[in-house]
């Protein structure tokens, strides 16, 4: 998925240059040819299409960091969709599953609560049979286990988290940066000219600002998808605890 969205990217900006290439000669003979004094009464501007619009913005901020910041969005959305995927289902109605092994165990024993959460998907029902493996041991132990799994399920739900987060820190980094060479251009620009005028300044600030946009924006996008991950980790985290308490219960009483 990575390598297509970037061929797309470069075909897209090797086509738009072309075609901005093709309309400069044609603009500027259309200059030439036309009186500066006349007005076309009938000549009406076209609204540019959104796509086209990204694209010109994205060549004139300078494919390469432009191409890391778009880089930087499609591997961290693609994480992104990963985890809220596999959150999702992991997610699962832990009272409904609580009432389904009590009722279990007093049917079938430990046996038959076994078989139940083996047959379960999440990380409920994987806590559940750790602890539940361990019953004839005491519920001292039963509880140690239920602790242990919990803990690794905690880090099954967070995997992935640290590289979306880098992600985050990454793409205005990179815009920052491109900041910092467009005004270098811009001075590289004045020193060549000799002189401090707007259409020098200009094209080196307009690579700075264009790429600091993108790089924050892109962490804008990436961050509402982390928290919004964080919030179903949450969701799940206290649906392991609230079980766990009630499978201490329940076999407490048995």
């Amino acid at each position: 998925m990575v390598l297509a969205a970037m061929t797309l990217l470069v075909v897209s900006a090797n086509v738009a240059s072309a075609q901005d290439g093709q309309a400069a000669p044609a603009a500027a003979t259309e200059q030439v040819a036309a009186p500066s004094n006349e007005v076309n009464p009938f000549d009406v501007k076209s609204e540019v299409p959104l796509h086209q619009a990204l694209k010109t913005k994205f060549i004139e901020g300078g494919a390469g960091f432009m191409s890391l910041i778009i880089i930087c969005l499609i591997i961290g959305l693609a994480l992104a969709i990963e985890r809220i995927l596999y959150l999702t289902f992991a997610k699962t109605n832990a009272k409904k599953f609580v009432s389904q092994v009590e009722d279990a165990f007093k049917k079938g024993g430990v046996e038959a609560a076994k078989d139940l959460c083996r047959e379960t998907r999440g990380p409920v029902a994987r806590i559940f049979y750790d602890g539940l493996q361990h019953y004839n041991e005491g519920i001292d132990v039963v509880e140690k286990h239920i602790v242990s799994a919990g803990s690794v399920e905690q880090s099954r739900l967070e995997n992935g988290l640290s590289w979306i987060s880098l992600f985050i820190a990454i793409a205005p980094s990179l815009g920052f940066l491109g900041t910092v060479i467009g005004m270098i251009q811009a001075f590289d620009a004045i020193q060549a000219a000799g002189d401090i005028s707007p259409n020098v300044v200009a094209g080196g600030m307009k690579v700075a600002l264009i790429t600091t946009v993108g790089g924050l924006i892109v962490a804008m996008i990436l961050q509402v998808f982390y928290n919004y991950i964080l919030a179903k980790i949450d969701s799940i985290t206290i649906d392991m605890e609230e079980s766990s308490i009630d499978l201490v219960d329940i076999l407490t009483k048995k």
